[in-house]
């Protein structure tokens, strides 16, 4: 009994094995910044854990299934994610237009008399118009700062850290080493979120991601369901890392 009950766990096991791979067709797309094309920019199926780059005509081919979440993200750009519909996958042609990250924050300086000009103004623009009280929007505080919000759209960084490994190693190595999050928060995050939010330096963020890849106290840290705890280990580590 027990040896049908192990044939038809592993029967059972290829075949939904196999479904996957018949489930994923490929889908072939461009990535292109300011309609110029993006050579070596990763393409990640974060729910695959699969991953390639953009060729030197900035083009790339992946395969996904509906529901597949595909990120999009280098050094230089902001991390794009898209999730595969059927409307994508009946194309079959992708064209994703990242954006550049902010680097550096420009200062705003804003005299009292200039200010008090604007208030007057304002003042005068909204006096003929009546407001009623809207009660069913939810009111978002945006001048709060992202670590005080919080990650809008939670992301997976262990999958995405995996899908990196499997493109970049030997698929005969099975090994898989710690993961470091200075090999992929700099990726996700924009250079403003470690400047303002944290207090970093612009030349000292990836010392900083250094200095955390040993003080991760667990790998489960970097799953999608706890990122406020992420955020507040690296708030945390960030004063410490400020005082040396």
């Amino acid at each position: 009994m027990k040896k049908i009950a192990l044939g038809l766990f592993l029967l059972f096991t290829t075949i939904n094995l196999v479904a996957q791979e018949i489930d994923r067709s490929i889908l072939r797309g461009t990535v292109i910044y300011r309609d110029i094309n993006v050579p070596g920019l990763d393409v990640i199926n974060i729910t695959a854990e699969d991953a390639t780059i953009t060729d030197s005509d900035g083009d790339f081919a992946i395969a996904v299934a509906i529901g597949d979440q595909l990120a999009f993200t280098a050094v230089n750009y902001r991390i794009q994610i898209i999730t595969i519909t059927k409307e994508i996958i009946a194309k079959n042609r992708l064209i994703i237009d990242v954006k550049e990250k902010v680097t550096e924050l420009d200062e705003v300086v804003v005299s009292p008399e200039d200010q008090e000009k604007f208030i007057n103004v304002k003042n005068e623009e909204f006096k003929e118009f009546n407001y009623e009280i809207d009660r069913t929007t939810k009111v978002e505080n945006i001048a709060q700062t992202d670590a005080q919000r919080g990650m809008q759209n939670g992301i997976n960084f262990v999958n995405i850290f995996k899908a990196l490994l499997k493109s970049k190693k030997d698929k005969k190595d099975v090994t898989m080493p710690k993961l470091k999050l200075s090999k992929v928060l700099r990726q996700v995050y924009e250079d403003s979120f470690f400047v303002t939010d944290l207090g970093i330096p612009q030349n000292k963020i990836d010392a900083f991601l250094v200095y955390c890849d040993d003080k991760i106290p667990s790998q489960d840290l970097l799953k999608k369901s706890n990122e406020f705890q992420l955020i507040d280990f690296l708030v945390t580590h960030s004063k410490a890392y400020l005082k040396l």
